[in-house]
């Protein structure tokens, strides 16, 4: 960007939200440009939340600049590039038009919104503002895990050959305690849907990454277990009744649905909470003609590979380390073996959208393919009010990319 007298200044960035999201996209923002060689600066410039004392102690102990309370007023700031959303889902749509049509650059975090009205706004105030140069971006940030991208890598070439089926998954175990207390994130209003759109969404997202297909029908069913939670005592991020009592759980807890590939490939997903024993277990096999491929965020670093093509006494899984600098984005970070871990998807996320603003180029995931997940979460929720039955998600052609 340039500062009005011709020289080039950093992209001043504003977050909106603060917290577990907010804490890893922090991590991003200030470790992208001391590992990676950006073409433009970056710079945190202000974090925005309700609670002045909370926003401004998160802002202190992350990094940012300045703390505010107006999301409005900070969009407004002609010094401000980039707006990045990781505030509940229900804030998504108008805080993310409002900044597109600022003209500022925009990265949301996932699901895109609440319902696929508001995917279909936000998508569409994108496209005006790319007419002025602006970006707009989704943080599905585990397409950015090194092994995911390289996995998608393979299947492009050819390594499982044609694509027969996929099993998706996504298991954790935070809500298996019924006395475990309310949050947003069990309150429709404000999440729009429970395990299914919280981590349901990266599954999606994922196995349309890596097929480079789109899921064209669903046929499923989603479940809440517990159905009444106790109150919490009053936090930060917390939107509810505080104090004693109990509220009704207005979200799914798990979510279990089959989908059919544009290729004609069956896949499998499972979204739990009630997975006792998962902290955070994704995992996605892509089975093939020729071979099969699986990743375990459990074991991030690495893909499990089987080469079916290879003599009959040689068959069998084999580990791929996925640590050599000709791996995606590896070679900025640290000898082969040495690991990396979550947080690092969320710099790469700062690269990839950097790097697109300063080609002037359209980043992924887009909007567009964000809107494309909402619209398979929607037929999901169709299917299972309707006995499962196969629902159509009426989802356009992608263009998927890092």
């Amino acid at each position: 960007m340039s500062d009005g007298n011709g020289a080039r200044r950093p992209l001043r960035v504003a977050m909106i939200g603060y917290g577990f999201m907010g804490a890893t996209h922090s991590v991003g923002w200030r470790q992208a440009p001391h590992v990676f060689d950006l073409p433009e600066g970056v710079e945190m410039a202000v974090l925005v939340g309700r609670r002045p004392d909370a926003v401004a102690d998160a802002a202190a102990h992350w990094g940012w600049a300045e703390s505010a309370t107006d999301w409005r007023e900070v969009i407004g700031r002609p010094d401000i590039d980039i707006v990045d959303i990781v505030t509940p889902g229900d804030a998504h749509a108008e805080i993310a038009i409002a900044a597109l049509d600022a003209g500022k650059h925009v990265l949301c975090e996932k699901p895109l919104a609440n319902s696929v009205a508001e995917a279909e706004a936000m998508l569409a105030a994108a496209e005006r503002a790319a007419g002025r140069g602006a970006k707009a971006m989704v943080g599905f940030t585990y397409r950015r895990v090194p092994a995911v991208t390289f996995l998608r890598d393979l299947i492009a070439q050819g390594a499982v050959g044609t694509v027969q089926q996929v099993r998706a998954a996504y298991r954790q175990d935070w809500l298996v305690d019924p006395q475990a207390p309310m949050a947003w994130r069990l309150q429709k209003e404000h999440a729009g849907s429970g395990a299914l759109g919280d981590i349901g969404a990266h599954i999606i997202d994922m196995t349309q990454f890596v097929t480079g297909q789109r899921v064209e029908a669903v046929s499923g069913t989603v479940e809440t277990i517990v159905t009444q939670r106790p109150r919490a005592a009053a936090a930060s991020g917390f939107t509810g009744t505080a104090g004693e009592g109990y509220d009704e759980v207005t979200v799914d807890d798990a979510a279990i649905f089959t989908g059919r590939l544009s290729g004609g490939a069956l896949v499998s997903f499972e979204a739990t909470r009630f997975a006792t024993g998962r902290k955070n277990a994704l995992t996605i096999e892509v089975s093939g003609d020729r071979g099969a491929l699986v990743f375990d965020l459990e074991d991030l670093n690495s893909l499990q590979f089987y080469d079916r093509t290879a003599p009959a006494d040689r068959q069998g899984f084999t580990k791929i380390l996925v640590t050599e600098p000709q791996h995606p984005y590896l070679s900025s970070w640290w000898p082969a073996g040495h690991m990396l871990g979550y947080e690092h998807g969320f710099v790469h996320q700062v690269v990839d959208l950097v790097q697109a603003i300063h080609d002037d180029r359209q980043p992924h995931p887009s909007f567009a393919e964000g809107l494309s997940v909402q619209r398979v979460l929607a037929a999901v929720e169709r299917s299972a009010a309707n006995d499962s039955a196969w629902e159509r998600t009426e989802v356009p052609a992608l263009a998927t990319g890092h």
